[in-house]
């Protein structure tokens, strides 16, 4: 199972949430997001992911134009997309990609999936009205359909407390955590990301046994 730490400002954080065995880290390039980045900012944190770590761009509803030029400045390796965009949106950059789903009441997810074969995976956030992502609040698991499980990315409101339950519950993929490993809005927390890793290793390690 792999670990995504998410909204990372700081080059320290993306290279304290790799060396404590996360996979991935997530940089906000969404302007209504307090998490939001500059290039240069994205730049510096992209520096200090090497060997297998993993960065990934979110976007929501940007233009392709507004897309094309963070590509052609900061060495993305997956977009993640947490709007309303099209699968042929998605699809046009030539990178794997992430489909963020609010888990809204009465969502489709056999639909979803569907829709959106092309992405890596259907992250699954919580729904929380004019925000995307980082809300730290949870949704109903048991929503969650066994036939997409090999599918998902679990987020919302995730943290050290609760990850160990959602693994076991869920199964997924990955799990993607913001909010529930920082000391503030942004700035994340060395000690909460490993206790995250750990509980979140442990977990998938149990249920492969």
């Amino acid at each position: 199972m792999q670990i995504k730490i998410c909204g990372i400002t700081r080059r320290d954080d993306a290279a304290d949430a790799l060396a404590v065995g996360a996979n991935a880290v997530g940089i906000v390039f969404y302007p209504g997001s307090p998490r939001a980045v500059t290039i240069e900012q994205a730049q510096e944190i992209c520096a200090a992911v090497t060997g297998l770590g993993v960065t990934v761009g979110l976007f929501v509803d940007a233009s392709a134009e507004q897309v094309e030029a963070v590509l052609a400045s900061v060495p993305l390796h997956m977009l993640q997309f947490h709007g309303a965009e099209s699968p042929a949106f998605c699809e046009q950059f030539g990178r794997p990609y992430l489909k963020a789903v609010a888990m809204e009441e009465g969502v489709d997810l056999l639909r979803e999936n569907d829709r959106f074969h092309s992405a890596s995976a259907l992250l699954l956030d919580s729904a929380h009205d004019g925000q995307f992502g980082g809300t730290g609040t949870t949704f109903d698991w048991s929503r969650i359909l066994p036939e997409v499980r090999d599918r998902i990315v679990l987020a919302g409101g995730l943290s050290a407390d609760n990850v160990a339950n959602a693994v076991a519950q869920v199964r997924p993929v990955a799990v993607d955590v913001s909010s529930g490993v920082e000391r503030s809005k942004g700035i994340k927390d060395r000690a909460k990301i490993e206790a995250f890793v750990q509980a979140a290793k442990a977990a998938a390690q149990g249920v492969c046994e």
